[in-house]
């Protein structure tokens, strides 16, 4: 499946400073796949090597961090000798030896003419500790759940997309291309963008089997806790995690300690919660009080919303039915509006990184998210279907005047005296619009 992180790889394959890549992303999100396939589309030879599970390979690293030494012995394990240039290696799961992450700084300082790409399903929380890894010695990449885009271009929605990305914001999809897109965006609030689970899908369209996928993964990442947080943060984290489809489905959306176990502290959870959004398993939103850039120098450290980092993992923690999400049932009017918001937070997410806001003013207003484009504070509102009155964006443009506003809906695209309505299935081209 095409994933857009192959144009930031080819990218720093060909820069000349480039350093040893390290790829974040949480768990079956499909690192190792774009990896191999980057150094089979790339490369004359890729050199793979796993250290999950593999001590006799960690102890290479640790005798000393000659990199000239540890190449020629990887070279021996890979059966062949490793070029500079011409050969991929791709340290999977490097989070298993601290040696290694070290290594990096010394591939990057005596051999540079190497490349070197590195992975792990927790490398978050790896590299948030002291001395973990070589400060400036090491780039940087994250790979997140597909997004919208990329679920589309799975189904075979090229052409559409194309489409789409032309029109001008003055002009009107046409309806039947509307709805098209409509039905896509409400499949991918389904299954979410976790590679495995968007193939089975395009395979077999089986929501039954979609479901059983969305649960082994939730599993596994019960099991990340386990196996690799403190022990005495599991029981926090797990009652955090389970907790995050209830604390969206509030009116206001703050998130609340004291929901996550009755009496509950910020000192007693706080620790568990930066585990996991250093895992990449949530995302923290801060309040923003005034759009002023620096954004983040006008945020509030303890008003805050969580939310996750893939939406079709959101809908089946909740308990949430396929059939609502198609049928506009009862059932799913109140979590409609959190679906929605965490749809858009992961859209723009994969465009912007993590650094995004809300503004709230009192208890009067409050716009979904505030995100910044080049020199442009841009306040965005987020509507779950046509129903689009935003008295609280109403209030933020008489007050602060930008000179774009955005409403992501379903209605179609319109711009209309500095309000632009964006489709939510057009997120993805939002810059461009913008």
């Amino acid at each position: 499946m095409k994933r857009l992180i192959i144009n930031d790889l080819i990218k720093w394959k060909n820069r000349k400073d480039r350093k040893p890549l390290i790829l974040k992303g949480i768990r079956q999100c499909g690192k190792t796949y774009i990896l191999k396939l980057f150094g089979k589309e790339n490369y004359k030879d890729v050199a793979y090597f796993n250290f999950e599970g593999n001590p006799a390979l960690a102890k290479h690293f640790e005798q000393d961090l000659d990199p000239n030494r540890i190449i020629m012995e990887l070279g021996v394990l890979h059966g062949k000798k490793i070029n500079p240039q011409s050969t991929l290696i791709i340290f999977d799961e490097i989070q298993f030896s601290n040696a290694a992450i070290t290594s990096l700084k010394y591939f990057y300082e005596q051999i540079p003419e190497y490349h070197i790409v590195c992975a792990g399903s927790l490398l978050g929380i790896t590299l948030s500790r002291p001395l973990s890894f070589p400060v400036g010695k090491v780039d940087f990449l994250s790979l997140r759940s597909m997004s919208f885009y990329e679920f589309a271009v799975a189904n075979e929605e090229e052409m559409l997309l194309e489409y789409i990305e032309k029109i001008d914001k003055k002009s009107h999809i046409p309806q039947t291309f509307a709805d098209k897109m409509i039905t896509l965006y409400k499949t991918y609030l389904v299954t979410g963008g976790m590679p495995e689970v968007v193939a089975n899908w395009v395979e077999n369209k089986d929501v039954s089997e979609v479901e059983r996928i969305q649960d082994v993964i939730l599993n596994s990442y019960e099991l990340d806790f386990a196996k690799h947080a403190p022990k005495a943060e599991f029981p926090k984290l797990s009652l955090i995690w389970k907790n995050i489809p209830d604390q969206l489905a509030k009116e206001n959306g703050k998130f609340v300690y004291g929901h996550v176990k009755p009496g509950a502290r910020a000192k007693d959870l706080e620790d568990a919660l930066q585990w996991l959004v250093s895992a990449g398993m949530v995302y923290k939103v801060h309040k923003i009080e005034k759009p002023a850039i620096p954004l983040s120098a006008y945020s509030s450290p303890s008003y805050f919303k969580v939310y996750m980092a893939d939406v079709g993992l959101l809908r089946r923690m909740s308990k949430l039915p396929a059939s609502s999400i198609f049928e506009e049932t009862v059932h799913y009017t109140e979590f409609k509006g959190a679906m929605t918001e965490n749809y858009v937070l992961t859209e723009l997410v994969n465009l912007h990184g993590d650094s995004l806001y809300y503004w709230k003013s009192g208890n009067t207003a409050e716009v979904d998210f505030i995100a910044q484009f080049e020199d442009k504070i841009v306040p965005i509102e987020v509507k779950a279907s046509i129903n689009v009155k935003a008295r609280s964006l109403s209030v933020y443009r008489d007050k602060y005047k930008p000179t774009v506003s955005v409403r992501a809906s379903l209605l179609n695209l319109k711009e209309d005296e500095g309000l632009l309505n964006i489709p939510l299935y057009m997120l993805w081209n939002v810059e461009k619009l913008i």
